[in-house]
């Protein structure tokens, strides 16, 4: 801790998340003489709990990217974020910078959920793309092309995509092209009329068709069913899971989870 001269009046020292210590922290701010200004770096979410705690008891908070206090004073890179040396160049800082800082104020309860929903649902996407590019590829090796049999979007109730659906009844090119065509017909309608999917008699020859016309290189066993369909189940709990999370972005607590 500085004083308006630059002189120390307190060293450096370590404050845990709990209550007790946070209560101690407000009441050795508050016995300082004079206009106190505590000056934070934004550290993901670990600056909010001691941030709120003295914003709530009438303390003067800034919360600055840790970019601006590295920029400052001397150039050197700091391999430790919580040393003392750190905490007088905060401390410097605050005084330079004094009549500039900015109040921080707490985000409320809607901002701070639509923010965690934020970064879940960017996490859920990449983990989207990674399972697709995942199935895709194994399905290269025995039902080539399966993923662009259906144009349909994804589906609004459970998110999920038709081909993924189709693979886990049909995983493997054999599972159809070793059928008659009636044989598969009436397996398909079955199967669109359990899973809530339109029926069309085109979309059974044209299928039935292309997989007459094509090649596996892998055989069709049970290890290699398994293998496409847990990577479709998976791939599905993860749209079912953006399905849920869109719903409360966009409508944060009033959607049911």
């Amino acid at each position: 801790m500085y004083n308006g001269f630059g002189v120390v009046i307190a060293e450096p020292f370590d404050v845990s998340h709990t209550e007790s210590d946070l209560n101690k922290l407000v009441q050795l701010i508050k016995s300082l003489s004079g206009e106190t200004k505590v000056v934070m770096e934004y550290t993901g979410a670990y600056y909010e709990p001691i941030a709120n705690a003295l914003h709530n008891q009438g303390i003067f908070v800034s919360v600055v990217n840790p970019l601006l206090i590295d920029d400052y004073g001397t150039k050197r890179v700091r391999k430790v974020k919580t040393d003392k040396k750190d905490s007088l160049k905060i401390a410097s800082f605050a005084i330079d910078k004094w009549l500039d800082l900015r109040e921080y104020i707490p985000a409320n309860d809607i901002r701070k959920t639509l923010k965690i929903l934020n970064r879940q649902y960017v996490q859920y996407n990449k983990i989207l793309v990674m399972q697709k590019n995942n199935l895709i590829s194994l399905l290269d090796s025995c039902f080539p092309n399966a993923n662009t049999l259906f144009t349909s979007p994804r589906r609004e109730s459970d998110g999920h995509e038709k081909w993924v659906d189709f693979v886990l009844k049909f995983p493997h090119i054999h599972s159809i092209s070793k059928l008659s065509l009636s044989a598969f017909k009436v397996k398909y309608q079955s199967w669109c009329r359990k899973n809530n999917y339109n029926y069309s008699d085109k979309k059974v020859a044209d299928i039935h068709s292309y997989c007459k016309t094509q090649i596996s290189v892998l055989p069709m066993t049970v290890s290699v069913i398994k293998i496409i369909t847990e990577a479709a189940v998976m791939l599905n709990s993860t749209l079912e899971t953006l399905c849920t999370s869109s719903c409360a972005f966009t409508m944060p607590g009033s959607c049911r989870l």
